[in-house]
């Protein structure tokens, strides 16, 4: 199998492409300087070789909050009373099922997990914690920490230039 090399177009491409996704092939094209279809072709090979893994839409938490409340966002530390490789990944299929798990991380050292989930509200986040944490006999530890306000989310990775 042959080993994907990527260069400075590719990485303007993705560093364009993680600010805006929803950018047409020709604007792309332009921002980085190349032909549209070669954009294009470079674009597909990107995709085509993971390095994008999907586009989304992301939504304004302040500007919802007026139509459909705020919603509560935690931060949960879990820690597994054994932690073998088969209870690790057995906690970790269950837990990215729900929805409300926005992100979940596996740490070391400290606790097992480090999660951020987001529900309606408190009956919402008791909801989730008897589901995903009570209910496991082998979560021994959880310690939530509930947000106050968000100050920054950025999902962009970087990327040497």
């Amino acid at each position: 199998m042959e080993q994907l090399t990527i260069d400075e177009i590719d990485l303007k491409l993705l560093g364009s492409l993680q600010t805006d996704a929803s950018l047409s092939n020709q604007a792309l094209a332009e921002r980085v300087h190349i032909s549209p279809p070669t954009c294009l072709r470079r674009v597909k090979r990107l995709r085509d070789a993971g390095l994008v893994e999907r586009e989304i839409a992301l939504l304004s938490p302040d500007k919802l909050a007026a139509l459909t409340g705020h919603g509560l966002t935690a931060i949960a530390e879990i820690t597994l009373d054994r932690q073998g490789t088969e209870q690790q990944e057995a906690f970790e299929a269950r837990v990215v099922q729900d929805e409300a798990v926005q992100q979940c991380y596996r740490v070391s050292p400290g606790p097992d997990f480090v999660m951020v989930v987001h529900v309606r509200d408190m009956p919402g986040y008791l909801a989730l914690a008897q589901r995903l944490f009570t209910g496991d006999a082998n979560v021994r530890n959880v310690k939530a920490f509930f947000s106050v306000k968000r100050s920054k989310f950025e999902p962009k990775l970087l990327l040497a230039q």
